[in-house]
């Protein structure tokens, strides 16, 4: 399912409905694979991206604060990062990450959550609106 999730947010990214942002730690970590057709997706994917964020030293501050609330150095870099770009999402598969994220939601200008429940409940929310409006 969280497949599935992604790509349909993929789609609505590549639509100019949600915007995906990349940043220099996303593209670190991307160049440490080694599996090709993961490698190859993944870039697809990333191209669809309308913003990139560059580390700086804010960021840096920032990863380095959430390290002392023992997010682990990528993890609080991924989430600083978000935090520049002003995400309103940042979406994981990382199960560690989103519980330690949902723990610490107050410490964040953003919301931390998994792709798949965030889409369900976003379509959830459209299908409200549609209902109410009377579509």
């Amino acid at each position: 399912m969280e497949a599935e999730a992604v790509t349909e947010i993929i789609q609505n990214c590549e639509d100019g409905k949600w915007i995906l942002m990349n940043s220099d730690i996303i593209e670190f970590e991307v160049s440490q694979h080694s599996d090709s057709f993961k490698l190859e997706q993944v870039n697809s994917m990333l191209n669809v991206a309308k913003i990139y964020i560059q580390s700086t030293e804010d960021i840096e501050m920032r990863a380095e604060e959430l390290m002392k609330l023992s997010f682990k150095y990528h993890d609080a870099l991924h989430l600083a990062f978000a935090e520049s770009g002003d995400a309103d999402i940042f979406l994981t598969t990382d199960d560690r990450l989103l519980r330690k994220g949902k723990q610490s939601q107050n410490l964040f200008r953003i919301k931390v959550e998994n792709p798949t429940i965030w889409l369900m409940n976003i379509v959830q929310t459209e299908e409200e609106n549609d209902e109410t409006d009377g579509n």
